[in-house]
């Protein structure tokens, strides 16, 4: 069994990693305009202090699963570097897909902290999914989301900032029964 999962885990690092290939300049607008026309994110994004958008992120699993992403930092409307996203976990999970996930940053208080070197979520951190299939709420301990459970109804989630950063998530494809985002792990690398 243990041989089973070593090999299905490095098949799903080969599939986050075809997912995760090189972004253009030009992929980082267009997965950020898809964002900025969601009414859940609009009233956020405009005052923000900075945020970092992954255009695509690959997941897979089937037991243990794995995650990974590249992407942009950018703070007052400047890009300040790349960041890499990395997540291995071990539980309930089937599947692989490929999406798009976007960081607000409140204030700079929570961009130097995303900005540090290596920064993780925690265990209670979640994302609200604006994908018109999904039912997501937001509250006082932060936002969570349930993607293509119930009816469809194409509204849009409400969202706040939980310990000063918003994440958001918009399904590309594929279809994956695991949502969170705790464990995630991000490296920052400044712009030169």
């Amino acid at each position: 069994m243990k041989r089973y999962r070593c090999h299905f885990f490095m098949f799903a690092c080969a599939l986050a990693l075809v997912f995760s290939s090189p972004v253009q300049a030009d992929k980082y607008t267009d997965s950020l305009e898809v964002f900025k026309g969601s009414d859940a994110v609009k009233p956020l994004f405009e005052k923000a202090y900075g945020y970092a958008i992954f255009p695509t992120i690959g997941k897979a699993g089937i037991g243990i699963g794995g995650a990974y992403g590249q992407g942009q930092v950018v703070a007052k409307g400047k890009v300040t570097g790349t960041a890499s996203l990395a997540k291995l976990s071990i539980g309930w999970q089937l599947g692989g897909q490929a999406l798009s996930q976007l960081v607000l940053f409140e204030d700079k208080r929570a961009y130097e902290e995303f900005t540090s070197g290596s920064f993780e979520f925690d265990a209670a951190a979640s994302a609200v999914a604006i994908t018109a299939s999904a039912q997501a709420s937001a509250g006082t301990e932060g936002a969570s989301a349930g993607a293509g459970a119930g009816p469809k109804t194409g509204a849009q989630a409400s969202a706040g900032y939980h310990k000063g950063m918003a994440v958001f998530v918009h399904a590309k494809g594929g279809l994956m029964y695991e949502a969170s985002i705790g464990g995630q792990k991000f490296t920052f690398k400044p712009k030169e």
